[in-house]
């Protein structure tokens, strides 16, 4: 909350709106709630999960696949390596910001077990909490229709938004801090091939359309000191 002396009475006039459910807490930073963002995690990995050249054929599907309940192993171990390169940059960006908490940008499986609790039926693994949840029943992969079979939408916003708007961010500040996103890498290549758009140039977030994205290249920052500036970090 601007300025923060506002907290209080922001958060209780919020908390009014909405009810005594859901319960409103107060977010230590905006960067905290930016890497916390499991859109950019879940979204493009899914969809990469089941559609990238390395597991799928190309061929149209006799039905739409379930999006959340169907992610496999693979898919599981794609997620599982983005939340913990996520969860990397977090650390990397304490250390470096003595005093800064993002606590709140917590890893994927803790997400689902702070919002779906109770209504998974096995919350063992990141896989299971998705295969199992209860909200999540029917959803499938958007798809498009013709002559009654079905072939992946790539272009629809899992992508569209959710890379330059939330993994972009990511994966920039990952770039500004000299962490290694193997992972976040290769999904982000596949799915700027299928947005049709130029993130990211031999290795670099420098494509182009990088003015297009969130990321802070976008922008022109480029240092860890412009960040903390424009971030308003001390």
């Amino acid at each position: 909350v601007t300025p923060p002396s506002k907290s209080t009475q922001a958060l209780a006039t919020l908390q009014g709106l909405v009810g005594v459910t859901p319960w409103l807490q107060e977010s230590p930073n905006n960067l905290g709630i930016s890497l916390r963002n499991p859109g950019m995690v879940v979204h493009p990995g899914v969809m990469f999960g089941r559609w990238n050249p390395e597991v799928w054929d190309g061929a149209a599907k006799d039905a739409k696949p379930l999006f959340y309940q169907g992610v496999d192993d693979y898919t599981a171990d794609v997620l599982e390596k983005m939340t913990d390169e996520t969860q990397t940059v977090c650390r990397k960006m304490e250390e470096l910001c003595p005093g800064l908490s993002l606590k709140d940008a917590c890893t994927l499986k803790q997400w689902y077990l702070d919002c779906y609790d109770g209504q998974m039926s096995d919350t063992s693994s990141l896989k299971a909490c998705m295969n199992t949840n209860k909200g999540y029943d029917g959803l499938t992969h958007p798809c498009v229709e013709k002559d009654g079979k079905f072939m992946p939408d790539l272009k629809y916003r899992y992508l569209a938004e959710d890379v330059p708007t939330g993994l972009c961010f990511m994966k920039g500040l990952a770039e500004i801090l000299e962490v290694a996103t193997p992972t976040t890498d290769k999904v982000m290549m596949w799915a700027q091939g299928c947005i049709e758009l130029e993130i990211m140039k031999d290795g670099k977030m420098c494509g182009k359309d990088i003015n297009k994205t969130r990321a802070p290249q976008g922008v022109g920052i480029t240092t860890l000191a412009a960040f903390k500036t424009a971030a308003k970090i001390d």
